[in-house]
């Protein structure tokens, strides 16, 4: 079993200028709970037991939220609020995964954040999960299970979330070039942004892997990019090309993908994390919908 996550959150969140000012965006509501705690869960929940944030000096307390607070939740003791007692971290069923914190002093990419959080991990294998990107169906997402169960089974150097897009779009992420069809394949390569008549498939990279120790040694190797930064597909695609074992998992039909670090997907996540949690809130959405068609 897979036992410790990494979760990068050092990001700047310039797409939701001004909101992430105000409030990191991992922080962010969606619905109930805060984005950090959804994804938390959701890793938690394949029997994760301990979880690096990789964050930044200015987000230094961004792990409050995993904190118990020992008179707040004597307050709701005492006041019988029990509910809201039970939906802190501290008194979930997650309660005891431990949270760890290391620093990125520096925005340079998303290898660099995993860089950051090595001196944290065992020499063990490890799951990402992208601190801005929830999955779904809400609150029950079953790919970091399903990633977790590949890498195990297939004996696996790295195994990586793929969802499909529309071919006009794949120039905005990596994309896999599988060997062969199906719900999960073997890569022959990553190809970074490819424009759409050279693009090896419309299978985009979503936000969550599982990968080996070895890819720390990888991320030291490779050259930074551009802007100076260290990417992970970069070091991904040269285990690729030297034989490494790398596996895709395609999002099955109904699971979904929402990049929260947009003003777009924050308003679709809140909505949709809302609405299922909170049947007053769908009645009220549906006498609204009844009065705009009349």
């Amino acid at each position: 079993m897979i036992k410790q996550a990494i979760i990068p959150v050092a990001g700047f969140g310039t797409r939701l200028l001004p909101i992430s000012r105000a409030l990191p965006k991992e922080l962010l509501p969606i619905g109930p709970k805060p984005t950090l705690q959804w994804i938390a869960e959701e890793i938690a929940s394949v029997g994760i037991d301990s979880i690096c944030l990789v964050t930044s000096a200015a987000k230094a307390n961004i792990d409050q939220l995993f904190r118990t607070d020992a008179l707040l939740e004597q307050t709701l003791r005492t006041q019988n609020k029990t509910e809201l007692l039970n939906s802190l971290w501290t008194h979930g069923p997650f309660a005891k995964t431990k949270i760890l914190t290391a620093t990125q002093d520096q925005q340079l990419g998303l290898g660099h954040a995993i860089l950051c959080g090595q001196d944290l991990m065992q020499r063990e294998p490890f799951v990402v999960a992208l601190g801005d990107c929830l999955m779904g169906p809400v609150g029950q997402s079953q790919m970091t299970k399903r990633l977790t169960d590949v890498f195990l089974s297939h004996k696996a150097d790295a195994v990586i979330a793929f969802e499909r897009v529309p071919p006009e779009a794949v120039s905005r992420y990596g994309i896999a070039d599988p060997f062969e069809q199906g719900s999960v394949f073997q890569l022959r390569d990553l190809i970074e942004k490819p424009k759409p008549e050279n693009a090896p498939s419309n299978l985009a990279i979503a936000a969550r892997y599982v990968l080996s120790y070895d890819i720390f040694a990888e991320l030291q190797s490779i050259e930074p990019g551009q802007g100076g930064e260290i990417q992970l597909t970069d070091a991904l695609r040269k285990m690729i090309l030297a034989g490494a074992k790398v596996f895709g998992v395609q999002m099955n039909s109904g699971e979904t993908r929402i990049d929260v670090g947009n003003y777009t997907g924050f308003a679709q996540a809140f909505i949709e994390y809302a609405l299922a949690n909170d049947k007053n809130l769908r009645a009220m959405a549906q006498v609204i919908l009844n009065e705009q068609k009349q």
